[in-house]
Order: structure tokens, then sequence, then C-alpha cells
């Protein structure tokens, strides 16, 4: 047993795992283990993960929503280096009895919270504040030809983004991507 132990806390879909790491503070700042391979398998988290990324957006800027498909699925564990984000996952898992419904949680560089996102699930996340580095890690590397998505404003997912609408800022690429019902997916529910 890891003597840093992870805080799990509940989420409406069972796969979707949301989590603190134990975070010590003392007179110098704070400490925390932002990943370790034998806690997170200790809360159910056993991916290996192979590529890093990171981005730094503004405030309103809307990434997602993003999966990916076949051979080049992805399950992936998502955090806030600096800033804060309203973070999605949503279950496009065909015959999965949460299928279309998502799961939302603000990340933060204040809350440290990390939320594992399994593969079957399309992801997004709408930037709260200027400046945010948003970090995560993939089980799978990336492939252009696997890509798939969902809009962001599906009209039966019905994503609260915490943002007026007005304010919102998307790529050409997420402007234009199909609903749910229309989405190129090979997800199967087990």
């Amino acid at each position: 047993m890891n003597f840093i132990k992870m805080e799990v806390l509940q989420t409406t879909i069972p796969d979707v795992i949301l989590f603190r790491p134990r975070i010590f503070n003392d007179s110098r700042g704070s400490f925390f283990e932002s990943y370790n391979q034998n806690t997170i398998k200790e809360i159910g988290i056993t991916q290996t993960f192979v590529q890093d990324n990171q981005s730094q957006s503004a405030r309103g800027v809307l990434r997602g929503l993003h999966y990916q498909m076949g051979e080049y699925a992805q399950a992936k564990l998502v955090r806030v280096i600096k800033g804060s984000v309203f973070d999605v996952a949503v279950d496009i898992r065909k015959n999965s009895p949460t299928y279309g419904q998502y799961f939302g949680s603000v990340l933060s560089e204040e809350n440290k919270l990390q939320m594992f996102v399994p593969r079957g699930f399309a992801h997004g996340f709408i930037v709260l504040e200027d400046e945010t580095i948003f970090a995560y890690k993939c089980d799978n590397y990336y492939n252009k030809d696997s890509e798939g998505g969902i809009v962001w404003n599906d009209p039966t997912i019905k994503i609260n983004w915490q943002m007026d609408t007005n304010d919102i800022l998307l790529s050409e690429k997420d402007e234009i991507l199909p609903s749910l019902s229309n989405c190129k997916n090979d997800f199967i529910y087990a």
C-alpha cells in the first residue's frame, strides 16, 4: 500500500473517476504527487499512459467534444496546472446504461482534482480563467484518421458549460462536429 492516498470523489457515471491527490502544505508552499502508477492502480486506473499533452487557453475557449476510435482509442487522465476549467466526459458506448449522459467537474490549480476519462467517452472542457494550462496523459498515441467528435451543444446531451454561450470560443473544426446521433462511433458497452 502506498502511503500517499488519493481522495476519490463520487461521479454520476461509475467508470469516470474523479480524485484529488494528497497535498502536503507547509511554510515553504505545497507538494503533491500528480501521478504515481501504483497509487492510481489502487483506485482502479490500470492503464499505462504513453503520451502527455498540454494546452494553454484563454477564458471561454471550449475544446471538444473529442475522442479516438478503433485501435487508437484513448483513455485520458486530465488535470489543470494553472487556472481552471469545467471538464466533461460523455458516455458514447452503445448499450451502456449511461449512454449519452455526461459527468462534469471544475478542475483547477486550487482544488488539484484530476479526472480519469475511459475509452468510449467523448471529452471536452471549457476554460474558466485566462492563461489556463490544461494537461493530460493518454494511454494510446494520437492518430488523425481515428478522430471523432460531437458538437459541444448537442441538444440530447444538454451540457451546462457553466458559461454564457456568447462567451464561448470554438475552433472551426469543433463548430462543425456532428451530433451524438450522427457521430461515427465504434464503442460498445461490455
